[in-house]
């Protein structure tokens, strides 16, 4: 096989065409207005026609902030049980207004992110092994924290199934 030192280079678009494949990748799943202005800028377009090209899209409905916060929060919370910490950070990358990120999180039920709260913190008190209960405590809100949840929601649930 044969390797060269030279990066292969990206195939560049013409301003029709990027169009059309970014139509395609909104198509396939929600995405931000970064994640296509990124692509665009992959195609080779230069400033001005990637956010003539983002705005058409959004006029056609291919992009929505809003639907993807949803979409975005919904599915992390559900799919891999973040904790909203985590998912905010999550969402960092995608430069979402806060007015989204208010509307995405109406997508977690108060009651059943308790639940996963819950859930998180029985399955990791039955792996957890020490001497001590004040140990056992540490490690249990240091592996829910990694986990996205607020420290007050924590310290609540590790009360709750750590007695003394």
């Amino acid at each position: 096989m044969f390797h060269s030192d030279e990066p292969k280079r990206k195939k560049t678009y013409d301003r029709k065409t990027a169009k059309l494949k970014a139509a395609d990748f909104c198509a396939y799943q929600e995405r931000s207005q970064q994640q296509v202005r990124d692509k665009l800028y992959d195609y080779g377009l230069h400033h001005d026609e990637v956010e003539e090209v983002l705005t058409e899209l959004i006029m056609e409905g291919f992009i929505n902030e809003e639907r993807f916060a949803r979409a975005f929060i919904g599915g992390k919370f559900r799919m891999k049980k973040w904790g909203k910490k985590k998912i905010l950070q999550g969402l960092h990358p995608h430069k979402i207004s806060d007015y989204c990120i208010r509307k995405g999180m109406e997508e977690i039920d108060a009651d059943e992110y308790w639940q996963v709260l819950l859930g998180h913190a029985e399955k990791k008190y039955e792996q957890l092994k020490g001497n001590s209960t004040y140990i056992i405590k540490g490690k249990l809100t240091q592996h829910l924290y990694t986990k996205g949840f607020e420290l007050d929601l924590i310290r609540e649930a590790v009360q709750q199934i750590v007695k003394d």
